[in-house]
């Protein structure tokens, strides 16, 4: 990264030593060394030109002007003005930031009384007595510099801004859709056609059309842009070790809300379902071998706080005998593993991020993940998960090979055969993809559906066309829309058409039901 220059002016026969000692400090110091590269002439190579011309030079190129008044004016030229005040009246009229430092004295040369006054009437200044005086004033200054340039940050990564991005950045209609959603599950005081500013601004995403890190995870139309590491690696092993080829492997893109879907999705189309017996109606238990809610939670957890700093992605890889999901990141200070497994408060590392995520239902309660996760696999039989911080934080939900009634397992279709092929560059990487087993569409339990269904939904807001919905999914192919969600909704009397005798109308028009609506509510309520 080039550093930004800064060009230290005053008289120098006063302020000598106090030159030299800030050249050396600002640019030894472990924070300010990284970021600032200091100009004195005392420490310039010799050139066959005026020192007036360098100095001038040095004011054009710089972005931050430090100017030390003192007691001296300094040597005139010919139009009765000194170098100091050139250097600054050079920096104004290039619109420097320009931070002035006047030295605290009883006599102070007439001109040099015109210069601070002048400088005060367009600028903050700060005093000084002594140089460690001056030093904490420019470093509290150079430090506030790089904060509002966002070069470092004090806030939680979610809470930064990204400066090189904007609120054209955001998908509108993934916000509405979000705002549609925790209206209706978690009474959010916002409707579908409230501002989009307002809806950020209320979340605390935006401020001043400045754009949190959060607001583009959770909204972007490109995450990835800005945060390249974001996605999910899922893998899939036959064995119990991560041994090549991979049968199943998938690198899953997108903002936060897709990430989580597409990895839980995965986990599913690949575990062992159970039905049961159709003797009490059309509609019959469905039950995975890992608890769904156990799965999306260690999920959730990993995608939710994870380390959006680090290189590493969330991995979820699923062996014969266990789950493992990967997180980037380590437990905040003071939590350990043992307080995972007792009530303990929330401490979200992604505060910004966990909010909308309540909200729109994919976390049920704040705090209570791990909790969840444990209580949920004892209740289905199964060994206590784990929970493991090393370089990163690991959560592993143990399978049983051993599941009651009719089983079937999901494969998904892409396959690559070389563990070699997971650097992202060379992986063909599936991007908005829905990996939904079809499963059997008439087996839904009471107001528990099948992902794709409730998926669906969720997704039609009055009445849709065909093309509004399949969008809201982004889903790309007709026919898997059509089989997976659409046609097992109207099956079941969850989804209706504006003009049922007439299913391929032109102007044809779907909408819930009485009795998807009820099956929502149900749903929220459970």
């Amino acid at each position: 990264m080039d550093r930004i220059h800064i060009f230290i002016s005053s008289v120098q026969s006063e302020f000598s030593q106090e030159r030299a000692w800030l050249f050396d400090y600002i640019r030894q110091d472990a924070l300010l060394g990284q970021f600032f590269e200091p100009f004195i002439f005392e420490r310039n190579e010799a050139k066959d030109r005026s020192s007036q011309n360098v100095y001038l030079e040095q004011v054009r190129i710089c972005e931050i002007f430090i100017g030390l008044f003192g007691e001296k004016y300094g040597n005139e030229d010919a139009e009765g003005i000194s170098p100091t005040e050139r250097e600054y009246n050079l920096a104004t009229e290039l619109y420097k930031t320009r931070l002035i430092y006047v030295k605290r004295t009883k006599q102070r040369e007439e001109k040099e009384k015109w210069l601070v006054a002048k400088a005060e009437k367009k600028l903050v200044r700060k005093s000084f007595a002594d140089y460690e005086e001056l030093k904490t004033a420019i470093y509290a200054s150079l430090v506030r510099y790089l904060e509002e340039k966002e070069l470092i940050r004090l806030l939680p990564f979610d809470a930064s801004f990204n400066r090189f991005a904007a609120i054209d950045d955001l998908d509108e209609e993934k916000i509405r859709q979000f705002v549609y959603v925790a209206h209706r599950k978690r009474a959010f005081p916002f409707t579908h056609d409230t501002k989009i500013e307002t809806v950020l601004t209320h979340l605390n995403l935006i401020d001043n059309k400045r754009v949190t890190n959060a607001a583009i995870l959770l909204f972007g139309k490109n995450p990835q842009k800005f945060f390249i590491t974001s996605e999910v690696r899922c893998a899939h092993f036959h064995g119990y070790d991560k041994i090549k080829p991979i049968p199943n492997y998938q690198v899953y893109k997108g903002d936060v809300f897709q990430l989580i879907t597409q990895a839980v999705n995965f986990v599913l189309s690949n575990i062992k379902v159970a039905t049961g017996a159709r003797d009490r109606g059309v509609q019959v238990d469905v039950t995975y071998e890992l608890p769904v809610r156990a799965v999306t939670e260690a999920i959730v957890n990993a995608v939710a706080h994870r380390d959006y700093t680090s290189n590493a992605s969330v991995q979820v890889m699923l062996f014969r005998d266990r789950l493992e999901v990967w997180n980037p990141g380590h437990l905040p200070f003071g939590m350990t593993v043992a307080k995972l497994k007792q009530e303990h408060n929330s401490i979200p590392v992604n505060p910004l991020i966990a909010e909308p995520l309540y909200l729109f239902g994919t976390i049920e309660r704040m705090g209570t993940g791990t909790g969840e996760i444990i209580k949920l696999c004892k209740e289905n039989g199964l060994k206590e998960p784990e929970f493991v911080e090393e370089e990163s934080f690991i959560t592993t939900l143990w399978r049983n090979e051993n599941i009651d009634g009719k089983e079937t397992t999901q494969v998904n279709e892409h396959k690559i055969n070389d563990l070699e092929k997971q650097d992202p560059a060379s992986t063909p990487q599936v991007e908005k993809q829905d990996t939904t087993p079809p499963h059997h569409h008439t087996t839904t339990p009471p107001h528990h559906f099948n992902v794709p269904v409730e998926k669906l939904l969720l997704a039609i807001n009055g009445e849709m066309n065909r093309t509004e919905i399949q969008n809201n999914l982004e889903l790309s192919n007709k026919k898997h829309f059509l089989n997976a969600y659409l046609q097992p909704a109207i099956e079941q009397g969850l989804v209706a058409m504006k003009y049922p005798g007439k299913p391929n109308h032109p102007r044809q028009k779907y909408f819930l039901t009485e009795k998807g609506i009820h099956f929502l509510t149900l749903k929220e309520n459970d």
